[in-house]
């Protein structure tokens, strides 16, 4: 494959992406997820990625050496090295992390979480699914490993021209009272049909932030899903704890929650949370903790103006609901809206809510999510920690 010229530029720095509009030349006819031969103009090899013929991102960039071999080697290797960068966190108080994150471990498209003896896969794009029996073999190779279940059902696969996989890969079916261990808290995890692989792993820090806000104060938490937050919150000394989301079954495993750590995480409300949040609003309710942890609003840039919209709504609503000295945790996991984006429309919305409102800390995705510093787009969680006066 040949690259237009100077669009060697960004793989000489190590970004992994190339888009279709910087191909000069296919050579041949490579199937979905083959390896290719990355080439400058002038015919300079950059080195090898998997080709997707159906995606915008045309080529995802294994290595930068053009000589490697992308084997069965190559991809096992790479998955049991991720995995062996998480033991230290496996050993410091939990059971469940995240072992793979796609190019943040030089594995593009392979997302894997571990809850305990169980490991949840996702493959997101043509050259992952390419390797799933090398991938699954990996995974399952691990020591401790009684299950790899697959849960490829991301809306992204469609983009790369793939069908929905879930299901069983290696070992036996997960426990269905599967829980993961984090700290003194245990959560429930829903392997088949729980969101994403069944958690939220990226939220450790902000479970951790609210461990230490919690106490006394009544909390709000929007957008709850299945109630990790409140769990934490009611565990360490909140005053009053309301939980809002859309999604009944979520409530229900919410209320699970609370009772594998044997914990009243307060009122549920199943409710769409623009229409709660302005009823609370009309009553004149008042929260001292909130978080606002909504689902992704742009999933590309054409998107964002739409989401800016949106997330301004959601956080204008939510300052207004905060008591005097009240702390707000919000977050954008939409990772076409970059951090300084984020912050502008947030300080719109306390603009507009009239209230002066500081930023004393910020949360981000924990290290087992990591940034390879050529592809901050792998930095997709942005968490602001807001006090008003």
């Amino acid at each position: 494959m040949t690259l237009r010229a100077g669009r060697e530029r960004s793989i000489t720095r190590r970004h992994p992406w190339i888009f279709s509009g910087g191909i000069a030349d296919v050579h041949g006819r490579p199937a979905p997820g083959d390896t290719v031969l990355v080439e400058s103009d002038d015919g300079r090899p950059l080195g090898l990625g998997a080709y997707s013929p159906e995606s915008q991102i045309r080529v995802r960039m294994w290595t930068f050496d053009p000589g490697a071999a992308i084997d069965d080697a190559f991809v096992a290797e790479r998955i049991v090295a991720a995995a062996s960068r998480r033991s230290a966190l496996l050993a410091s108080g939990t059971d469940s992390a995240r072992l793979v994150f796609s190019e943040g471990d030089g594995v593009p498209g392979v997302v894997a979480d571990r809850y305990g003896d169980t490991i949840v896969v996702q493959l997101t794009t043509a050259g992952a699914d390419a390797w799933r029996e090398v991938v699954a073999d990996a995974l399952f190779s691990l020591p401790g490993v009684r299950c790899v279940y697959e849960r490829s059902d991301a809306d992204v696969r469609e983009r790369e021209g793939l069908d929905a996989r879930i299901g069983l890969m290696r070992g036996e079916e997960p426990d269905p009272g599967l829980v993961a261990h984090e700290a003194s808290w245990r959560y429930v995890v829903d392997v088949a049909g729980g969101h994403k692989t069944g958690f939220y792993l990226d939220q450790r820090n902000a479970r951790a932030a609210i461990a230490r806000l919690a106490n006394g104060r009544r909390f709000l938490n929007v957008f709850s899903y299945t109630g990790a937050f409140s769990v934490v919150a009611a565990g360490n000394g909140a005053a009053d704890i309301l939980s809002i989301d859309s999604s009944a079954p979520a409530l229900e495993v919410a209320r699970r929650n609370g009772d594998v750590n044997s914990l009243d995480v307060g009122e549920l409300m199943e409710a769409d949370a623009f229409t709660a949040l302005r009823g609370l609003r009309d009553r004149a309710r008042q929260y001292d903790l909130i978080a606002l942890d909504p689902p992704k609003l742009a999933n590309n840039e054409r998107q964002l103006e739409k989401a800016s919209r949106a997330y301004k709504d959601l956080n204008l609503l939510a300052i207004k609901l905060l008591a005097p000295g009240g702390t707000l945790l919000t977050w954008s996991c939409s990772g076409a809206m970059n951090a300084d984006l984020f912050q502008k429309v947030v300080a719109g919305a306390a603009l507009d809510a009239g209230r002066t409102v500081r930023i004393v800390d910020r949360l981000s995705q924990p290290n087992d999510h990591p940034v390879p510093l050529a592809f901050p787009e792998a930095e997709y969680l942005k968490g602001l920690v807001l006090e008003a006066e």
